[in-house]
């Protein structure tokens, strides 16, 4: 059963946009904290279904469709498909929902569109989770990435979506059961005419193919570095081919109060739901002020 009602606003430009709004199960708590969760590329608010429930023992949780995907209008105009454009969707929802302060959850470009937030409204940041991601993206992973956005087939059934989600996922996740895959894949793809589909704009590729576009930022590290007073807990996979080790290190090197958690058993990016993920956010968490 559903635990979230439907949130919808409009953008700046006029999109009619999604997100899941998870109310504090906790009534004792009059105003509980927000925490904003924010998807990655190809991703929707689904991702953080098994978080947002965990955390709405104490906090409201907002979990997005970043236009283009899930439930979320797509956008005609394709150049709008990047960060920049996405960080002032979530101050718009911010600012209808009334949400002055924020921990913010970024999954991949979730968390680039987080240190970008922080540097642009730090008042309205209250803290950070990142979720392997960095300043540097390793090319590594950002080939992979590009290999398929965009670029896959279509699929006829189930099966063949959930044979579709493991090629393309199937390293990220080795330790996978075929329910924990059929649950994975019903969260990225959605049912039409009986046909399971993509839940993202192919389009949202054609932005990455462009180096002046935005999409994918060169360097972070001065956003990062503006944000270095926030608290911050950054999760990488343990062979992630986004966040690299090194780039961990230069993180730590410019946050002082940097909380660092590897996931074993996980590339790009983990789930938030392993115990590992879980129990680093909840020190996380329990650790800052109110």
């Amino acid at each position: 059963m559903d635990n979230f009602v439907d949130c919808w606003y409009h953008s700046a430009d006029g999109l009619r946009l999604y997100a899941r709004d998870y109310a504090c199960r906790d009534l004792d708590r009059q105003d509980p904290a927000t925490v904003l969760c924010m998807h990655g590329l190809t991703r929707n608010s689904a991702d953080f279904a098994g978080l947002a429930d965990h955390l709405c023992e104490r906090f409201r949780v907002i979990s997005v469709d970043q236009r283009g995907r899930g439930r979320s209008d797509y956008d005609s105009v394709v150049a709008n498909y990047t960060p920049v454009t996405y960080v002032q969707d979530m101050f718009t929802l911010l600012e209808q929902l009334d949400v002055a302060e924020v921990t913010l959850v970024g999954t991949s470009m979730g968390g680039l569109m987080s240190f970008m937030m922080a540097a642009m409204q730090p008042e309205r940041v209250h803290s950070m989770i990142i979720n392997d991601i960095g300043p540097e993206v390793d090319t590594r992973g950002l080939d992979r990435i590009k290999g398929y956005v965009g670029k896959t087939g279509p699929v006829s059934n189930w099966d063949e979506a959930v044979a579709q989600a493991r090629m393309i996922n199937g390293a990220a996740f080795p330790d996978f059961s075929d329910e924990q895959w059929l649950d994975f894949t019903r969260g990225v793809y959605y049912e039409e005419d009986g046909v399971p589909v993509m839940a993202y704009d192919p389009a949202i590729a054609q932005p990455m193919a462009d180096e002046d576009s935005g999409a994918v930022p060169d360097d972070l590290w001065p956003l990062f570095e503006s944000s270095a007073a926030i608290p911050m807990l950054v999760l990488r996979g343990a062979f992630s081919d986004i966040l690299s080790s090194d780039c961990v290190e230069g993180m730590r090197a410019r946050h002082n109060d940097l909380q660092v958690a590897e996931i074993p058993n996980r590339g790009h990016a983990p789930t938030l739901t392993e115990p590992a993920s879980l129990a680093a956010i909840d020190i996380f968490l329990s650790g800052l002020p109110i």
